[in-house]
């Protein structure tokens, strides 16, 4: 590498200059108000965990996702976090087993070996929430609206939310004996909507009624209607799906209800996170973003590995992404002090006073460094610091 390359960084390793900084920091403040303001408690993961606990129940794209590394203490392999639903899920199975509903958000910055997506990046700072304890549709429903009001604060705009449910497609092909390579060539053309390549994959078992569900489910998409259509074209399918079914009708009714503004859109062969999540599964969008801008759903059973099986469901999001969703922002134009200011007890109470108000105060030694001229300065008027126009001093 030349000397002139020493300061590049990394594919997809992004550094957040002023004033997107203070941007992205005043957003994570407004959303971690919003979260506790829901009852969630504030968790802080730790960025390196032995790879075990990272991963457990995970599966594989967060395998490669993970970078490993060895700890040199104890010589087992650690991964750095590139997601922080796993270590939630370890905290309420290990570190506060609470009885009953838990419920914990966060705010970490996490790294990738790879981006989700061809405009995502490595280096997200993720924020979301999690909560464990409760099985049915109000939890799903409580997470779906504290990521709608976390999405409208954030400034989204014509937002769309896309709602599947993997326990609808497992429950189908678990009434099937499709042999193992079937159902991976059949997972992989409904995650990649290949939907005319289903008809002559599956036509060796046509004769199955579950088969002739699964091939009804990838017709399955659209508004909030579909639903009805579903209820019809599903109506021999197991218990398990119908129940599903209903569940979904619920949310989207409330949803309807307590956002109208918002356009829903379903997809019953949505397959988003399948061999992690096991129910309800969503992602919101925006116009012109080219990916997920929040996603998430229900992940039961996680805690399993660390010797407490929960229902759980959650969501998490890029800081960055909704910092982006803002625009510009206007910077407060700073105040200049005298430096002498700070040896004059009157000086320095005035200085206080103004900061606690929530003004920008530079003292002139670091005008230089000033990004616009100071609409106000402080000066001395007879024996006292006063507040005054730039122009007047």
């Amino acid at each position: 590498m030349s000397r002139a390359d020493h300061w590049l960084l990394p594919d997809g390793m992004d550094e957040v200059l002023p004033p997107v900084a203070r941007q992205i920091e005043n957003l994570r403040r407004k959303l971690l108000d919003l979260f506790h303001g829901w009852g969630y408690e504030l968790v802080l993961p730790p960025k390196v965990e032995f790879l075990e606990s990272l991963l457990t129940g995970a599966g594989y794209d967060l395998d490669l996702q993970t970078f490993k590394v060895t700890d040199q203490l104890s010589g087992r392999m650690m991964g750095v976090s590139a997601d922080v639903t796993p270590q939630v899920a370890r905290m309420d199975a290990h570190s506060m087993p609470v009885e009953g509903v838990a419920r914990f958000c966060y705010s970490a910055e996490i790294v990738r070996t790879q981006p989700e997506n061809l405009l995502g990046s490595r280096s997200p700072i993720q924020i979301g929430a999690e909560l464990f304890g409760h099985g049915g549709v109000d939890s799903d429903l409580e997470i779906l609206c504290l990521m709608t009001d976390s999405l409208l604060l954030a400034g989204a705009e014509n937002l769309c939310l896309d709602l599947g449910h993997v326990g609808i497609y497992r429950a189908l092909l678990d009434e099937t004996d499709l042999p193992e390579d079937i159902e991976v060539s059949l997972f992989d053309i409904l995650q990649h909507k290949r939907l005319a390549e289903i008809e002559a994959l599956l036509a060796p078992w046509q004769n199955q009624p579950a088969v002739q569900l699964l091939k009804r489910l990838a017709e399955l998409n659209g508004g909030p209607d579909v639903l009805n259509k579903a209820i019809t074209y599903l109506a021999d399918a197991p218990a398990a799906v119908l129940q599903a079914l209903q569940e979904m009708q619920q949310l989207v009714e409330a949803l309807q209800e307590h956002y109208p503004q918002v356009n829903l859109y379903l997809d019953l062969s949505e397959l988003r996170g399948y061999h992690y999540h096991t129910g309800l599964v969503f992602a919101a969008y925006v116009p012109r973003l080219g990916q997920a801008l929040a996603k998430g759903g229900r992940y039961d059973e996680i805690g399993r590995t660390f010797g407490r099986a929960r229902p759980a469901t959650g969501f998490s999001t890029d800081l960055k992404m909704l910092a982006a969703l803002q625009g510009n922002i206007t910077l407060q134009v700073p105040i200049a002090a005298p430096a002498a200011m700070l040896r004059d007890p009157a000086g320095r109470a005035l200085l206080d006073e103004l900061r606690a108000a929530g003004k920008r105060v530079v003292m002139e030694a670091d005008m230089a460094n000033l990004p616009a001229t100071p609409a106000q300065r402080i000066g001395r008027v007879g024996n006292q610091w006063k507040l005054l126009d730039a122009g007047s001093v």
